[in-house]
C-alpha cells in the first residue's frame, strides 16, 4: 500500500473552515475562549500567561471541568441503575491520567478509582483514597503488587489468569484475609475502534474466554481466601454509541445467570471506553444516553432470564479527564512542502511531539490544533503539526487547517489531551517530560512537576556529578 493510500493527503472529514481561529464546541473545554486580544484562555487564564510562568510544552487541565464531568458521569449511571432497582459504582480509570490531585478531585465527587500497577496504587493511596474503593487491574500483576493490594485492603482484584488466581489465594491465606475478586472475561464483541484499543476479542492478552468462566469461578469458590463477587468485561476504548456495549452485556449476563446457580454473583462490571471528540466531526454519545442504553440492555437480558439486575460497575477515564486537557506548544519552524502538483502542506514543528503525545504514533489518533497566542485573518492553509523527535512518524496533528501566516514563536494549542498523553509520555531523544498545570478559580498551579535535564542526568549511573556534566545553555 502506498503512503498516500494509507494516509490521504487531506482526510475526507477535514474541510476548510470558515474561521481557522474558531474553537470546536465539543472538543475544547467549556471554559476555553479568546480574550479581547485573541489569546486563548482556559478557565480564565491566558495561554500567554501560562507560557510566561511555566514554559512549553505544557499540559493544562481545567480542574472544575474534571470535577463536573465526574459528577455528571456518576449521576448518569446512578439514575440509570436506580430506574431498574440496582446500585452502581463508578470507578475513575486511573490509566487515563493519574496524580494525587486528580485522585482527590474524583473521589471528592463520589468516584472510586481503578488502578493497574503498583505505581498507580501508590499514587491513589498517597492521595488518601479509601483502599476499599480501589480496584486493581492488570494482565501481569507482580507478586509484590498482589501483596500490596491485600496488605492495604484493596476492595477488588480483577483476575486475569489462573496463575494470578493461585498466587493471590496464597497471599490472602497467609495474611489471614478473604480477598474479593472479579473475573475478567472476553465477550467476543469486536468494538469499532483501533485494533490496539479493542480488548474483548478472543485473540489478545486480557482476560479469560467467556466459556471458561464456570471453571475459573468454581476454583475461586473452592478457595477460602478468595471471594468471587462478579464478572468484568471491557470491550475497548474510544467507542461511540451503545450497540457494542449492549451486545457484550447480553453475552455476559447470560454467563452471570449461569454462575448464579452455584452461588452469589453480586456485581457486574462492564468497564468503560466511552469516546470523546478529538475533532469537529466527532460526535460522542451523551453520557446520559450511554448510561441509560447500557443499563437498559442489562435489565432487558436479566428480565428474559428472570433474574434481578445485579449491582453494576463502570470504569470511565478518558470521558472524565480527556476534554478538560489542553497542551500548549511553541512553534519553532514552519516549512512549506509540496505534496502534489496542486497542493502544498505546511509542516509546523513544535517543541514537543511523540514524547508528550504518543497516541498519533501508536494508534493514528487524530487531533485538532489552533493558534493560541493570537487570531489571524490569513487564509487557512493545510498543515501538519509535527514534533522535534528523530522519527518521521513524530506527528502531533496529522491534518489541520491553520492560518497561513503561522510563524515561529506562535503558541499552538492542541485540545482533548487530558487522557493518555501524560500517561504515555516518555524521554525519547532525552527530552524531559512537561509539567501538568491545573487551573481553578483563575489561578494556575503545578500538580505534576516537569522534568529537567538534571533529572535525566541524575539517573545516569555513569555520571558522578550530573549537574556538572550538563551542557550549559548560552544564558546560564
Amino acid at each position: 500500500m502506498s503512503a498516500s493510500a494509507s494516509r490521504p493527503l487531506v482526510p475526507e472529514w477535514l474541510t476548510v473552515p470558515d474561521d481557522a481561529d474558531a474553537l470546536a464546541p465539543l472538543v475544547w473545554p467549556e471554559s476555553a475562549t479568546r480574550d479581547d486580544d485573541g489569546v486563548l484562555t482556559i478557565a480564565g487564564v491566558s495561554a500567554a500567561q501560562l507560557r510566561a510562568e511555566f514554559g512549553t510544552p505544557l499540559y493544562v487541565l481545567d480542574e472544575q471541568a474534571v470535577r463536573a464531568r465526574a459528577r455528571e458521569v456518576r449521576e448518569a449511571f446512578a439514575q440509570a441503575a436506580a430506574a431498574h432497582g440496582a446500585q452502581v459504582r463508578v470507578y475513575y480509570a486511573g490509566k487515563a491520567f493519574l496524580s494525587t490531585e486528580v485522585v482527590r478531585w474524583v473521589t471528592a465527587e463520589g468516584l472510586a478509582v481503578d488502578v493497574a500497577t503498583g505505581g498507580e496504587l501508590a499514587i491513589a493511596l498517597a492521595a488518601g483514597a479509601d483502599p476499599a474503593r480501589l480496584g486493581l487491574h492488570g494482565n501481569n500483576k507482580s507478586v509484590a503488587e498482589l501483596e500490596a493490594a491485600v496488605q492495604h485492603g484493596v476492595g477488588s482484584v480483577v483476575l486475569d489468569s489462573v496463575i494470578e488466581l493461585e498466587r493471590l489465594a496464597v497471599i490472602a491465606e497467609r495474611r489471614g484475609v478473604v480477598q474479593p475478586v472479579l473475573v475478567r472475561v472476553n465477550s467476543g464483541v469486536h468494538a469499532e475502534t483501533h485494533d490496539f484499543l479493542a480488548t474483548a476479542h478472543e485473540d489478545q492478552k486480557f482476560g479469560f474466554p467467556l466459556s471458561s468462566a464456570p471453571e475459573i469461578v468454581a476454583r475461586i469458590r473452592e478457595l477460602p481466601s478468595l471471594r468471587f463477587v462478579g464478572l468484568h468485561c471491557h470491550i475497548g476504548s474510544q467507542i461511540f454509541g451503545t450497540a457494542g456495549f449492549a451486545e457484550s452485556a447480553a453475552r455476559v449476563v447470560d454467563m452471570h445467570a449461569q454462575l448464579r446457580e452455584g452461588g452469589d454473583v453480586p456485581v457486574l462490571n462492564l468497564g468503560g471506553g466511552f469516546g470523546i471528540a478529538y475533532t469537529s466531526v466527532d460526535d460522542p454519545t451523551p453520557i446520559a444516553e450511554l448510561a441509560a442504553g447500557i443499563v437498559e440492555a442489562v435489565a432487558a437480558e436479566c428480565a428474559v432470564r428472570g433474574i434481578p439486575v445485579p449491582n453494576l460497575a463502570f470504569e470511565p477515564g478518558r470521558t472524565i479527564v480527556g476534554r478538560a486537557g489542553v497542551t500548549l506548544y511553541e512553534v519553532g519552524t514552519v516549512k512549506p512542502v509540496p505534496v502534489s502538483d496542486d497542493l502544498t502542506r505546511l509542516y509546523v514543528s513544535v517543541d514537543g511531539g511523540m514524547s508528550d503525545n504518543a497516541r498519533p504514533a501508536l494508534y493514528g489518533a487524530q487531533y485538532s490544533a489552533r493558534i493560541a497566542s493570537r487570531t489571524s485573518d490569513a487564509a487557512p492553509a493545510l498543515a501538519r503539526v509535527v514534533g522535534r523527535h528523530c522519527e518521521s512518524g513524530d506527528i502531533v496533528v496529522d491534518a489541520e487547517y491553520l492560518p497561513g501566516d503561522i510563524t515561529p514563536g506562535d503558541l499552538l494549542a492542541v485540545p482533548a489531551t487530558g487522557a493518555y498523553c501524560h500517561s504515555l509520555s516518555n524521554n525519547y531523544n532525552a527530552v524531559p517530560r512537561p509539567p501538568v498545570v491545573a487551573i481553578d478559580g483563575g489561578r494556575a498551579r503545578v500538580i505534576v512537576r516537569g522534568e529537567t535535564i538534571d533529572d535525566l542526568l541524575a539517573r545516569d549511573a555513569g555520571i558522578a556529578h550530573p549537574s556538572q556534566a550538563r551542557v550549559k545553555e548560552p544564558n546560564d
